[in-house]
């Protein structure tokens, strides 16, 4: 088992790749391997809706290797992880942008099924809205999304504030731990035959004609 996690911060350093970190580490503890994988500091450039995925075997037209190259990652991975921190009341534009063409230009079956789960770190405020922001792609993707005793949410400004922070560190070692069993679960159920659930014929209606 293998998770994938994407780190939205331009900081290498800074606390959203210390929670990622922290949840990696008790996924080893675990039995399950991971990657972080970060956006970077370069522009990233967000999603036009022009289509052309649909029509080009599921490649973004702008064509940077970053959003290609997640999806590849995805490809093979068995659970995704997502963190951000926050700015400005919401998720790191950078990483929406990212997550937009990432999403929509990918082929589906590469998210299907496949757990989820959303992290948010800031100094004080907007936590609650970025984490509800980024659960909006794997609902839309038939993922499961993984819960926990409190939203995954830590908050510290300075790099490596975020580990005074004893309960938010308890949240992602729990998660880690709620991901882990969720993947063996989803296993042990296909080991038995359960099959996954089939997916419903696309059906669009639009509203205004």
């Amino acid at each position: 088992m293998h998770v994938l996690m994407i780190c939205g911060s331009p900081k290498p350093r800074g606390n959203t790749m210390r929670l990622l970190q922290t949840v990696a580490s008790e996924l080893e503890a675990l039995g399950v391997t991971s990657e972080i994988a970060s956006i970077g500091r370069d522009p990233i450039a967000g999603c036009m809706g022009c289509g052309a995925c649909s029509r080009n075997g599921h490649h973004c037209i702008v064509g940077d290797e970053l959003v290609e190259g997640l999806k590849e990652r995805m490809a093979s991975a068995d659970a995704l992880v997502v963190g951000t921190p926050v700015y400005y009341a919401h998720p790191n534009g950078a990483l929406l942008a990212c997550l937009d063409r990432f999403f929509y230009s990918a082929d589906s079956a590469i998210f299907r099924t496949k757990p989820y789960a959303a992290i948010a770190v800031a100094r004080r405020a907007g936590t609650v809205a970025s984490f509800d922001v980024l659960n909006k792609y794997p609902t839309i993707m038939d993922m499961p999304v993984v819960g926990n005793r409190y939203w995954n949410d830590a908050f510290g400004r300075a790099p490596g504030e975020v580990e005074a922070d004893e309960e938010g560190m308890a949240i992602m070692r729990q998660l880690a731990r709620n991901l882990a069993w969720l993947l063996r679960c989803i296993e042990a159920g296909r080991a038995a035959g359960v099959p996954d659930p089939a997916p419903h014929d696309p059906v669009m209606t639009n509203f205004v004609r």
